[in-house]
């Protein structure tokens, strides 16, 4: 029980772990908003709109930022021939590829470089599910797609294997800025670097929304002014939760682990009173007292080293089992991961069954050493 228990606790943790992984966790993304607290003689209401200022602003007054994107989308058709589809296409830097982990998909083509954004190049990278649909079975690769009458030479295919985020195509921003005359950013986003805790994670967005309070004018208190999207407080936050359910099954695993204890020294206890009378006989026809506590202290050792081995095991081929059944149950498009890798600690493992060993021992030698006291006429009437 105690196996199954911390095996299950792991198992999910570690799913959710594997789905973080997908993409970077020190990323912080901005959107504005709408004031909803009038300041400084403004009334509530009022659109933010992030422009170079909030870069600038990000660059200078914030030495730990890194690889800082604006991004601007707008929902599209692409066409190929006589297919087509209707996703969101976003226009990013080339930067943004290394704060969301796009892999390039079986090495078709690469995602955007400075030079296509610095040349304004109509350059577009699609996703698999994407590529398949309009491409059939040709090379997306050099090939051209209309998004929206506007010709884009495809440059790559990447493959979304998170289940967060919606199927999106991107081209270089100025591309975008050019194209669809994008005078505000509806989104920064960047990496920020040294903050490891949930306290650090909470002041650094506090700070940020004073700063662009002072900047914009708006209440630093009015979260609808400035929505702040920190995946690193969010990926803390619930490994604190997994914390607290980790505690708590180790209070019930602990309990379960007394609750061991007690059944095996209950039987032991009654296995050696049974057989006082036996030990009587024993000490009667010449048997020492020792031998008599190293019999029923080798049976004891033997008995829970055995079945405390046999539950180890037990427990862990359920674990896996329920392992091998999430596994089947998960869609290979999805990329959601419930329950991945329950493992047990080794030392945990053999720790608590020596600790039924230890117990079952005492259990059996305490009453042995009580009974061989006894002397044998004593005995052989005990009943």
């Amino acid at each position: 029980m105690l196996m199954i228990l911390l095996g299950s606790g792991n198992g999910l943790k570690n799913g959710v772990t594997e789905n973080f992984s997908s993409s970077s966790k020190n990323v912080v993304s901005l959107w504005p908003g709408r004031t909803s607290i009038a300041t400084e003689g403004l009334q509530k209401g009022r659109r933010i709109n992030f422009d170079e200022k909030d870069i600038n602003l990000l660059e200078n007054q914030f030495n730990n930022i890194s690889s800082l994107s604006p991004v601007t989308w707008q929902y599209t058709t692409l066409s190929y021939k006589n297919d087509y589809v209707s996703y969101s296409l976003y226009g990013v830097m080339p930067n943004y590829n290394t704060l969301n982990d796009l892999p390039i998909y079986k090495n078709q083509g690469r995602f955007i470089n400075e030079i296509d954004q610095r040349e304004k190049r109509k350059v577009i990278v699609i996703e698999k599910s994407t590529a398949e649909i309009l491409f059939k079975h040709e090379n997306p690769i050099g090939k051209y797609v209309n998004a929206d009458n506007i010709p884009f030479q495809v440059i790559g295919v990447y493959d979304e294997d998170s289940p967060w985020r919606d199927i999106r195509t991107y081209i270089p921003f100025s591309t975008a800025q050019t194209i669809f005359n994008v005078t505000y950013y509806p989104q920064l986003t960047f990496a920020v670097e040294g903050l490891n805790t949930l306290a650090e994670n909470m002041e650094y967005d506090s700070l940020l929304r004073s700063r662009f309070a002072r900047l914009h004018s708006f209440d630093p208190k009015d979260n609808r002014a400035l929505w702040i999207g920190n995946r690193m407080e969010s990926y803390l936050e619930t490994m604190q939760i997994f914390g607290g359910i980790n505690m708590f099954i180790w209070i019930i695993g602990i309990g379960t682990l007394i609750a061991g204890i007690v059944g095996v020294s209950n039987i032991m206890l009654i296995s050696v009173k049974e057989r006082t009378k036996e030990f009587g006989i024993r000490k009667a026809i010449g048997a020492t007292p020792f031998s008599i506590l190293r019999l029923v202290v080798m049976e004891s050792l033997l008995i829970t080293t055995l079945f405390g081995y046999v539950g180890m095991v037990a427990g862990v081929a359920v674990t896996e089992t329920i392992n091998h059944i999430m596994q089947q149950n998960v869609s290979p498009d999805s990329g959601m991961v419930i329950f991945k890798n329950p493992t047990v600690d080794m030392g945990i493992a053999i720790s608590a069954t020596v600790v039924l060993i230890i117990f079952g021992v005492l259990a059996g030698y305490l009453p042995a050493r009580k009974a061989v006291k006894i002397k044998p006429i004593e005995a052989l009437r005990f009943e």
